[in-house]
């Protein structure tokens, strides 16, 4: 999984403000319990089913997956991937009887026995909902052909939690809103959303912090629409917050408070020793709010992503054991090798 370009080392269409998009599919085999209450037997099973209907399967996409046994991961393993975003952080904190297939890049994955028996789930980068919705549903077609999933004519896919029921798709798109986040325009704005049906979360999703501010778009409301549906109304939002954060970043960064700090923040970035995550990713933060309004130059946001993964704590030892003075020592490393290249 660490050979060629991953998915996070790209920009895509509105970079400056959406760093990723995922869809992810819930899906659950028939003839089983949910992995609630499924036995450490069934499971093995339904591991089986699953990874030999994809790897099996007459389709292009079979050839670019690799089997992840959960158990067979260290600690450090397992949160890296994560903190790359393939699975969840409920996924990975108990990991008997549970798996992941992955592709090279990482941009497709599909937990298994995760809260429902499938997590299909796909990640691209900008904002590409269609692109990423289309590419799980071959990927749902493709293990449809041998998988026997659990639908109801009236609900839908049945899922382990209801919330999921009905086309059992959650969308999302991550977000970088600095500026909003700075005038205090967010809680407005999350607060609104949830009447809309769409949830603004920490960058993992439900319990996770805000960092940066990098928040998570999504849609809550499975039950009663087509994927169609739910994909243009968080597309719609996301334009809209798009528009709002740019007019907010305008106005912010021309004061000479917002400029000092961007370029204090890319000060420490090219010549601090010693990093925490916390403050590196605040750092980023501020350096992506000066790209994005032409106070800075020298890199793009394809580096500038792919530094925000590389400098997560798992992710940064690369399985090493490694103590916190000697991973912010690297990270410091690491982030002062990029940053060289800014110009003010």
């Amino acid at each position: 999984m660490d050979n060629g370009t991953r998915w996070f080392e790209k920009s895509g269409p509105m970079g400056d403000v959406v760093c990723s998009t995922r869809v992810r599919l819930a899906r659950n085999l028939k003839q089983y319990p949910f992995p609630a209450r499924a036995s450490a037997a069934q499971k093995a099973e339904i591991e089986e089913k699953v990874k030999n209907a994809l790897l099996s399967g007459n389709s292009i996409l079979s050839g670019e997956f690799r089997f992840v046994p959960l158990e067979e991961l260290s600690d450090t393993q397992a949160i890296a991937l994560v903190e790359r975003h393939v699975v969840s952080p409920e996924f990975v904190s108990d990991r008997r009887g549970k798996a992941v297939l992955v592709s090279e890049d990482e941009s497709l994955s599909i937990m298994i026995n995760e809260e429902d028996h499938l997590r299909i789930q796909v990640m691209r980068s900008g904002l590409s909902l269609k692109e990423a919705a289309e590419t799980a549903d071959r990927l749902d077609t493709l293990l449809g052909e041998s998988l026997d999933f659990a639908f109801d004519p009236q609900l839908g896919y049945l899922t382990q939690c209801p919330t999921n029921l009905g086309i059992g798709m959650r969308a999302s798109v991550m977000l970088h809103l600095p500026a909003l986040t700075e005038t205090g325009a967010i809680s407005r704005i999350a607060a609104n959303l949830s009447k809309l049906g769409m949830t603004l979360r920490g960058s993992y999703g439900e319990g996770s912090g805000v960092i940066g501010g990098m928040y998570q778009l999504s849609n809550q409301i499975t039950l009663g629409l087509s994927e169609g549906e739910a994909l243009a109304n968080l597309s719609t939002i996301s334009d809209q917050l798009i528009g709002e954060e740019k007019k907010a970043r305008r106005a912010l960064t021309e004061t000479i408070v917002a400029q000092d700090q961007i370029e204090r923040a890319v000060g420490v970035l090219k010549s601090a020793r010693l990093l925490s995550t916390e403050e590196c990713m605040k750092l980023l933060s501020l350096l992506r709010l000066g790209l994005s309004t032409g106070l800075l130059t020298g890199i793009g946001y394809e580096e500038l992503n792919a530094l925000s993964f590389r400098v997560q704590p798992c992710t940064l030892s690369a399985g090493k054991p490694l103590t916190e003075a000697q991973r912010d020592a690297l990270r410091a490393e690491t982030v002062r090798q990029v940053c060289a290249k800014i110009k003010e």
